[in-house]
Parts: C-alpha cells; sequence; structure tokens
C-alpha cells in the first residue's frame, strides 16, 4: 500500500500552492487511500465544494462515447472496421470515403476539426459569432467542419480531434433513435450506478454542481457560461462526482458496460501520440517499459480541468475534479511520484 500519510501531506502541499479548487479522490485496491475537498463550488454565494460535487469534466468523457460504439458493436450493428459512409447517412463531400470507425475513435481519421488545437488555444472565441445557447445539439456542430477539407490521409498520424467524436455520436444516435446524451445517461450512467452524473445545461445546473470559473491575472473571475456550449455531448461536457467516476472505473474494468474483447479493444494502445504516451478508443495508455503505467482520461475547458486514471500494478485508482482551469496536473504528478 501506498503511504497514506505522507502522500496526503504532499497533495494538501500541493493544493495549498495551486489554490486548488475541487476534490481529490484516490482509492487503492477498492479502499479509500485519501479524499480531500477544497474551494467553492459558487464563490458568490460561498458555497463549499464537498465529496459529492457535480464537475465539468469536458473531454474526460470521450471515453462515453467509445463505450457507446462498443456497446452497438456487441450488438452487431457494425464493426470498427465499417467504413463512416456505410454507417452515418450524412453526407461529407470532402472527406476520404475509407475512414472507418476505429480511425474516427483513435484520432488518426485525418477530418478536420471545429476546435484544432495546432492553430487554436481558446475555446471560448469559438462562440464570438456562434452563440454558446444555441449548441444544443450534435447537429449543430456540423456547419463548423461538415464542408471542410481532410486535414491528412485516414491512418496516416495521430490529430486528437473533437469533430470525430461528434460524428461518432452521431452515429449512436442515428442506430439507437435516441439523443446521445440520454443514451450515455440511461446505458452508461445507470448501468455503473452514476446517479449523480449527466449532461446538465449550464443555465439549468441542478443542485451541488459546481460552476466553472476563468481567473484573470488581476485576481478578478468571471463564470463559464458563455465560454462553452450550454449542454456537453459526444465530444465533452457531462458532469460528475469523483465518487461516481471511480463507479465508472469500476464498470468498465468488471466488464459490466461492455464485454471482455471489446474492453480490451479500448485498453490497447493503438496510437503514437509523443514519448510514452498513447491513445486506444476514447482512452489514453501511457507505458513504462512496454508496459501499461497508467489508463486515463482527461478533459481542459475554460472554466474545467479534471485528471482520473487507473494505475493497474499498483490497484490505484485516482480522480481530481476542478472548477478552474488548472490544478489536476500537479497533484496527479505528486502522487505518481510517491507509487516509484
Amino acid at each position: 500500500m501506498l503511504d497514506t500519510v505522507k502522500i496526503t501531506e504532499k497533495v494538501r502541499e500541493v493544493m495549498e500552492q495551486k489554490d486548488f479548487s475541487g476534490v481529490v479522490l484516490c482509492k487503492q485496491k477498492g479502499d479509500t487511500l485519501f479524499q480531500i475537498v477544497r474551494g467553492y463550488a459558487n464563490r458568490s454565494d460561498e458555497l463549499l465544494n464537498d465529496m459529492n460535487t457535480r464537475f465539468g469534466i469536458a473531454s474526460g468523457c470521450k471515453v462515453f462515447t467509445a463505450v457507446s460504439i462498443g456497446q452497438l458493436i456487441e450488438q452487431g450493428h457494425f464493426t470498427l472496421d465499417s467504413k463512416l459512409k456505410d454507417v452515418l447517412y450524412l453526407p461529407f463531400p470532402e472527406w476520404d470515403p475509407e475512414i472507418t470507425v476505429h480511425q474516427l475513435l483513435t484520432h488518426t481519421s485525418g477530418v478536420p476539426d471545429y476546435f484544432d488545437e495546432e492553430v487554436m488555444d481558446d475555446f471560448s472565441a469559438l462562440w464570438k459569432d456562434r452563440p454558446v445557447y444555441a449548441m444544443r445539439q450534435l447537429s449543430d456542430f456540423l456547419p463548423m467542419f461538415q464542408h471542410l477539407p481532410m486535414k491528412s490521409a485516414p491512418g496516416e498520424k495521430f490529430h486528437y480531434n473533437n469533430a470525430a467524436f461528434i460524428v461518432l455520436g452521431l452515429i449512436v444516435e442515428q442506430y439507437t433513435g435516441m439523443a446521445f446524451t440520454t443514451y450515455v445517461e440511461e446505458h452508461i450512467f445507470k448501468r455503473a450506478g452514476m446517479q449523480d452524473s449527466g449532461y446538465f445545461l449550464t443555465d439549468q445546473l441542478p443542485r451541488n454542481t459546481a460552476i466553472g470559473y476563468i481567473d484573470a491575472d488581476d485576481g478578478t473571475w468571471t463564470s463559464n457560461i458563455f465560454s462553452i456550449p450550454v449542454q456537453g455531448g459526444a465530444d465533452g461536457g457531462a458532469y460528475v462526482t469523483a465518487p461516481d467516476m471511480i463507479r465508472f472505473w469500476d464498470a468498465l474494468l468488471g466488464h459490466k458496460l461492455l464485454g471482455e474483447e471489446m474492453t480490451r479493444h479500448l485498453l490497447t494502445p493503438y496510437a503514437h501520440d509523443e514519448d510514452e504516451e498513447f491513445y486506444g478508443l476514447g482512452i489514453w495508455l501511457e507505458l513504462r517499459e512496454k508496459e501499461i503505467f497508467k489508463t486515463h482520461v482527461m478533459g481542459f475547458d475554460p472554466g474545467v480541468s479534471f485528471m482520473s486514471g487507473v494505475y493497474p500494478k499498483q490497484g490505484v485508482q485516482l480522480v481530481v475534479v476542478s472548477n478552474q482551469e488548472s490544478g489536476p496536473y500537479p497533484i496527479t504528478l505528486a502522487v505518481e511520484e510517491a507509487m516509484v
């Protein structure tokens, strides 16, 4: 077991240094090693965060999209090698007809992105000419990329891509006849026991949900309500609690969401990003000495930062959720250093 006292002291020290706002939950082999809460869920009313506060996780929920696609594959609707043109009945006139479902899931499809991190770094800039309150369905994103040319050839390289996951979500909607968010809540959250999680509207947040805050250099702050789409979808934007995220890991790795074969596909390092960082299906995999050190997800939006991982060798599960733009990385690093 990890030295709980030592690691807790180190994490608290980092939280103070970074003025962290959020929740840190760490378990090992089913037992809680430590849980720490800090900061305000609502600064104006000075409402404190607690262990069951819901936080936005941005792109951290791309794994929910991958699980949804995996469930449809297990039902026999299509395969990982099926071509996009054969599974989604929407026109993408400039796209390569050879794009596969597998390539969309691994960020190797080469399709254009509506938020290309190679040329943009401010997500909120997208909504200066397009009101965030109008972004309520996956189809609302189509005009932002549907008629753009390919960025690269299918399978040529890894390039992190949000639009690819919007397309995957549209596939889910086509085959299920349900809104993507409803499908995930019914077939993933409920099955995993994630009763406090959901795709909530930013202007209709339920009780005990953290408001995301954007801090300026001069000490002032604003909420993120005008900086992210009003409702999340297939590429990000769900809200979870830290205990619910642990429940998700338990359900995924316990084969309650997918069978063994499809779960193995999710956790296979298919695409190489950089150094020892790889990507499976909707999920990151960090290798050390050619073995998986960490299976993890992460997400960053204006007023949102999130990291959560499973360390198979140590039997550790870690969740760090915050309603600020940074903080989870140094905390995660402090925990990982204690594992060495």
